[in-house]
């Protein structure tokens, strides 16, 4: 547990440089927004591209793997639901609530550190954590909401989801590599090499850009926060667990990645959306602040456990 939590200290660090620039007031939000734009259309869309065309669809598609994911992340999600409904919220809200219980920093944090940490075999079980996080529950919070405040699912709202599906630069940068990879497409070097230069970007640009980004969230209705911070990183990879080791057995290895995966903290994308359709936006910043907060220790614990599966 120390080892690993030693390893993991480098990557929060960051987190915390970026957190003390945001809040000393030397990297102001725009800075933050602009760095943030940055990472996620140029250095981590690079990185995702050329990992993705290293691989083969058939090294990344398991059906078990993401029914055990679907089926330990839904249950999780319908939880939250039920317990948003309860103190009598509103659709949107109850929303909201359960993309922050189930929806963790895959892109931004999970994939360089788990990658460092578990290997690089673990990128194919990490791509497909995302692209499911991306396709399923991002869908799925747009069309809630819109629905709700339509009082029907109409095919705009559909069109609405498809395009921002193609619109968004992970889900292209990995549907790209994985063609070039299955037409088994040759990179030429100088190609490979912008790419890895870009692509090494990404893990500090982003891990500054999430502690930056920290330091504008807020820490109002901190029991709210922290039921949504045990969601994600207690019961969120308990649930994936029980999944992918019980319930439909994933290859150990894997399983271990996609638990180490479900225990990241709250995705900053979930604040861009509550802030876009005005829905609990400051509920979600203090969910933010209060998992990431938290994941400095739960990260490496779940991390440490399930170090030894597959091995």
């Amino acid at each position: 547990m120390w080892e690993i939590f030693l390893q993991t200290l480098p990557f929060f660090a960051l987190i915390g440089l970026g957190w003390g620039a945001g809040v000393t007031g030397f990297f102001p939000p725009e800075a933050t927004a602009w760095l943030t734009r940055f990472v996620f259309y140029f250095a981590l869309s690079a990185m995702l591209f050329r990992f993705a065309a290293n691989l083969s669809l058939s090294e990344i598609l398991d059906w078990t793997f993401i029914a055990a994911y679907l089926w330990g992340t839904a249950l999780v999600y319908l939880l939250a639901t039920a317990v948003a409904m309860l103190r009598r919220l509103s659709v949107a809200e109850a929303a909201v609530e359960a993309q922050c219980a189930v929806i963790g920093n895959v892109g931004f944090l999970g994939i360089p550190m788990l990658a460092l940490l578990l290997g690089e075999a673990a990128v194919g079980p990490v791509l497909l954590v995302l692209a499911v996080d991306l396709i399923v529950f991002g869908s799925l919070i747009v069309i809630l909401i819109t629905g709700s405040r339509d009082g029907r699912i109409s095919p705009g709202v559909l069109r609405t989801v498809g395009l921002g599906l193609l619109r968004n630069p992970m889900i292209v940068s990995i549907g790209l590599g994985l063609a070039v990879s299955a037409l088994a497409l040759p990179i030429p070097a100088p190609v490979n090499d912008f790419l890895a230069t870009l692509g090494a970007a990404a893990t500090p640009g982003a891990l500054f850009a999430i502690g930056a980004s920290l330091a504008s969230k807020s820490a109002e209705r901190v029991a709210v926060a922290g039921w949504l911070s045990f969601a994600k990183l207690v019961l969120h990879p308990a649930a994936v667990a029980f999944a992918a080791l019980v319930m439909l057995p994933v290859e150990p290895y894997a399983a271990g990645v996609m638990i180490a995966a479900a225990a990241l903290p709250v995705a900053g994308n979930v604040f861009i959306l509550a802030q876009h359709y005005g829905v609990a936006p400051m509920r979600v910043s203090a969910a933010i602040l209060v998992s990431t907060t938290a994941s400095v220790l739960t990260v490496s614990l779940v991390i440490a456990l399930v170090g030894g599966l597959g091995g």
